[in-house]
């Protein structure tokens, strides 16, 4: 019986890597519109229209949730795959439950900082 190649396994975890810097990013752009229109505040000296911010609050949080769900999607998605293969396929040396759970980490950490932004956004001033 021939050998399965870890080339698969390592290309697969590639791919959740891929995916788990598109998440962390979507989440970065997230937060930066959120905020951007305190940073505009700021700048200006003046007081803002509290409609501009729940705007971008909205739009920032909605980015965030995107994140969130691209991390745990994709995590679902590769130990779906790492499942699948067979065991001589997997190094014996590699942790595949590793990058999985640091991506449901990144998901559960996107989701805690879309509820306080929410939260934020809808205090009285």
């Amino acid at each position: 019986m021939p050998q399965s190649d870890p080339r698969v396994f390592f290309a697969a975890e590639r791919t959740l890597l891929a995916w788990q810097r598109s998440s962390v990013a979507l989440m970065g752009l997230g937060f930066v519109i959120e905020r951007f229109s305190l940073f505009l505040s700021l700048l200006r000296r003046t007081p803002q229209d509290p409609r501009h911010h729940v705007f971008s609050a909205l739009v920032g949080v909605l980015l965030i949730l995107i994140g969130a769900a691209v991390a745990f999607t994709s995590s679902i998605s590769y130990r779906r795959f790492v499942q699948s293969l067979p065991s001589d396929a997997v190094p014996p040396s590699s942790s595949p439950r590793f990058g999985s759970t640091i991506n449901i980490a990144i998901a559960v950490t996107g989701l805690a900082v879309a509820a306080h932004l929410l939260w934020g956004a809808f205090q009285p001033p």
